[in-house]
């Protein structure tokens, strides 16, 4: 693997300094780790990790923590400023792949089964990853994915228009709740004016996809296509074959739902996995109680037996 730095650029803070920064505010504020938590919401160790410097927050925790605190905006415009990623590891079959998102003034990407990269949420690359390595290996590889969405997800960013085969978010990866966190942050990022994000629904006839998934990578000196398979990419930068991959896609697109009928969509999708796991939540529950039913009924029996005094005639 090689080693790069995410945007080029010298960090102008560390993740460290927003953390501290956030800290005094919340402190200032009156606020425990877990009464912030609260109100945000997400879990107390979240936000320890965000101060401690050790957990890369994302842009509407920041945004949120602004609300709350009453900060102006301070901790906004710090995670605008900081490189989250001063240095992470790609494969080196992807290296090339990850300078073009670096590039790339506009990114048009087809994608089947799995969610692509760079709209993964951290729950999902993290899931995604403990199946195929452990340990530190899921946190580097989660890093090194995580580190190509900042330059999308920032104000005036690329265009990225992405097509979504509904088996993304029917494929089950982690647990319901990953699953739920994963649609809740396409919905997110789907707000941001230069993200589009349409699915193709898995009932709709006559669609017309591509033989996989694939991406359109305008970059400012020319034009790719992009594959690839489990461990190898494959470009082509033969004006004929961008044109009729370009041609595919914008019929599918076309044909797909409407950014806004997919955020619908991918709504209903997410409250089916809020549904099943509070199904699984009270399954868990009554499995529970009646584990506690027969280990009450082991004691009745297995305690001394004292003969019953019947009345007399």
């Amino acid at each position: 693997m090689s080693r790069r730095n995410a945007t080029g650029g010298t960090a102008a803070t560390t993740a460290t300094v927003f953390g501290e920064v956030l800290k005094h505010f919340r402190e200032a504020a009156g606020l425990t780790q877990e009464g912030l938590a609260r109100e945000i919401p997400c879990d107390r160790s979240h936000v320890a990790r965000v101060e401690a410097g050790t957990r890369v927050p994302q842009d509407t925790f920041a945004k949120k923590c602004d609300e709350l605190l009453g900060t102006g905006g301070v901790l906004m415009r710090l995670w605008g400023r900081i490189e989250w990623y001063p240095e992470v590891h790609h494969p080196d079959w992807f290296e090339r792949r990850a300078q073009m998102d670096a590039e790339a003034v506009a990114l048009r990407a087809y994608q089947e089964r799995v969610i692509p990269g760079l709209l993964q949420a951290p729950g999902y690359a993290h899931a995604l990853f403990s199946q195929v390595a452990s340990g530190a290996a899921v946190e580097e590889r989660v890093r090194a994915r995580l580190s190509r969405q900042p330059r999308f997800l920032a104000d005036n960013g690329p265009l990225y228009v992405a097509v979504l085969d509904e088996s993304c978010l029917r494929n089950a990866v982690g647990s319901p709740e990953v699953m739920r966190d994963q649609c809740a942050h396409l919905l997110r990022v789907g707000q941001h004016p230069n993200i589009r994000i349409q699915v193709a629904p898995a009932g709709l006839f006559g669609l017309v996809r591509p033989r996989g998934s694939m991406s359109l990578i305008e970059l400012r000196n020319g034009r790719w296509v992009y594959s690839e398979s489990l461990d190898r990419g494959y470009f082509n930068n033969d004006p004929a074959v961008y044109v009729r991959y370009s041609q595919t896609y914008d019929v599918l697109r076309a044909d797909a739902l409407s950014a806004r009928e997919s955020a619908a969509l991918i709504s209903d999708v997410m409250e089916g996995y809020e549904q099943h796991g509070q199904v699984r939540t009270r399954r868990g529950d009554l499995g529970q109680e009646q584990l506690q039913r027969q280990q009450r009924r082991r004691l009745h029996r297995s305690g001394p037996r004292y003969p019953r005094r019947r009345p007399r005639p």
